[in-house]
């Protein structure tokens, strides 16, 4: 079979390792696609979904908020602060810190706090576009 080994690991666990056909990415500057032999490439990836398409057809998705990534002809691995499997995201809970992000940036004292708030509301945006591209595929 031809596949390429795949794991995504965040700060606390490996949220996938396995084989797989093909794995989709958001690259710094575009979407990137992986199959196996590709040649080797280490590039910081933006938040958003991994897609994985197993062997079987199925597909795994990761949301990541950022990261690096490392291809190897046989190996491609994603390194990321927060990693989650779509399957556990939680649209009421990531509502939720949305509108506590959005507060933070109108109550903001300082351009640090803006930009803090501003990152935490990028990352949440594209953690609830990743969350419904999994509930679309279901």
């Amino acid at each position: 079979m031809n596949t390429i080994h795949v794991d995504v690991v965040s700060a606390e666990e490996s949220i996938f390792s396995g084989e797989a056909k093909f794995v989709a990415l958001p690259g710094e500057s575009g979407e990137l696609g992986i199959l196996p032999r590709h040649v080797p490439l280490i590039t910081r990836i933006k938040p958003g979904s991994v897609r994985i398409e197993l062997p079987d057809g199925k597909e795994e998705f990761v949301f990541v908020a950022g990261g690096i990534l490392e291809v190897q002809p046989d190996r491609v691995t994603v390194l990321s602060d927060t990693a989650v499997r779509g399957a556990d995201l939680d649209e009421e809970k990531l509502n939720k810190a949305k509108q506590a992000a959005e507060d933070s940036m109108r109550n903001a004292k300082s351009d640090i706090d803006l930009a803090s708030a501003q990152s935490e509301l990028a990352i949440l945006a594209a953690e609830l576009a990743a969350l419904r591209k999994f509930q679309n595929k279901r």
